[in-house]
């Protein structure tokens, strides 16, 4: 495919472009109806079976929770005739809805993040998006960014998949000025608007991606499965996520964190679905004492199990890097690079390998 030079992020796209040329970050609040309740089941308000969600479903009260959206220069909501794609961006295990923000920092009193998408679109690497910034949490205590093993604020990232499909997705769609429409249920709705939707995360959001975009493994505390946890951290698996590869056709993850499925279950899960995953991208440094051997896990034997299910297929190693923005930025700005092109370049199903 074209612009596969994949390259370190230019230092000057970390610096913020003319004011005109600035996109705008706004934090919206919407409605959940698919979390889990303080008693670790399953609230939600559609059709999920206890042997999917590997635990009981029940009605409930819906949440109010929070993400944040940042729109390109010159979004006008009024403009019916420009739409834009959306590209979802997942926060790390002690993050939020501002980490890919605040915790990313700032240069000339602007975000980071918010630079890189400025410059690439005012240099015309990319056509101007939309970026949503999620909290990945989904549970009745979602603000909680605790590192607690048996809370269901850490259950909670691994359900994130249902607010995804129910919840979030359909709010931005109803909200923005977005190329895609869920409520186009029809065949070629579906594959028009897959195509128009990506997502990536960093860390435990980089978990997610594979386990719930892709499709592997939901994980809970040992203390309730009564099994051992293979990690020695308190966590083992449960259920096989359905995946949502019906909804994205761009996946990317940067420095997975531990309980990210092997490769060979990812790769299986793609084989199965409907759909092609037109791209995925994966990275990871090279000193990541936290995710070098998961990133490794979740390649091994993905190509060979999802065969014509999987186009291009990244694997990028940053050089002495370690699990931080430095890696993450890279991921960002080539992920966002090589996304939402035309369907013939990503025709190929090849590995692509770089150390930077």
């Amino acid at each position: 495919m074209n612009n596969r030079n994949v390259t370190a992020v230019p230092a000057e796209y970390l610096r913020s472009v003319n004011g005109e040329l600035q996109g705008t970050i706004q934090e919206v609040s919407y409605e959940v109806s698919n979390y889990i309740h303080s008693s670790r089941q399953l609230v939600t308000d559609r059709n999920i079976g206890i042997s999917e969600a590997g635990r009981e479903t029940v009605a409930g009260d819906t949440l109010s929770k929070r993400c944040n959206v940042y729109m390109p220069a010159g979004y006008d909501p009024n403009d019916t005739t420009v739409k834009y794609n959306v590209l979802y961006l997942l926060h790390g295990v002690g993050g939020n809805q501002f980490e890919w923000l605040s915790s990313n920092g700032q240069v000339d009193e602007r975000y980071i993040i918010c630079n890189l998408f400025d410059n690439l679109i005012a240099n015309g690497d990319i056509e101007p998006l939309i970026v949503v910034f999620p909290n990945g949490r989904s549970a009745h205590d979602w603000t909680d960014a605790s590192f607690t093993t048996e809370g269901t604020n850490m259950l909670a990232f691994y359900y994130f998949d249902y607010e995804l499909r129910y919840d979030l997705i359909p709010f931005i769609e109803s909200n923005y000025k977005t190329f895609a429409n869920i409520n186009n249920t029809t065949p070629e709705g579906i594959f028009y608007n897959r195509m128009h939707r990506a997502v990536a995360g960093l860390s435990m959001g980089g978990m997610q991606a594979l386990n719930l975009i892709v499709g592997g493994y939901r994980y809970d505390s040992t203390r309730f499965t009564g099994t051992e946890s293979a990690w020695n951290n308190g966590l083992d698996k449960t259920v096989l996520a359905p995946g949502l590869i019906d909804l994205f056709a761009y996946v990317g993850a940067f420095s997975n964190a531990p309980t990210s499925s092997e490769g060979s279950v990812l790769g299986a899960s793609l084989a199965s679905s409907d759909y092609k995953l037109q791209l995925l991208y994966m990275t990871c440094g090279d000193a990541d004492g936290v995710a070098i051997t998961s990133y490794a896990k979740s390649i091994e034997g993905l190509i060979d199990q999802a065969g014509n299910h999987l186009g291009p297929f990244y694997q990028v190693l940053i050089k002495d890097g370690f699990h931080d923005f430095n890696v993450w930025n890279n991921g960002a700005y080539n992920f966002s690079r090589l996304i939402f092109r035309n369907n013939e370049e990503y025709a190929e199903s090849d590995v692509i390998r770089k150390t930077l």
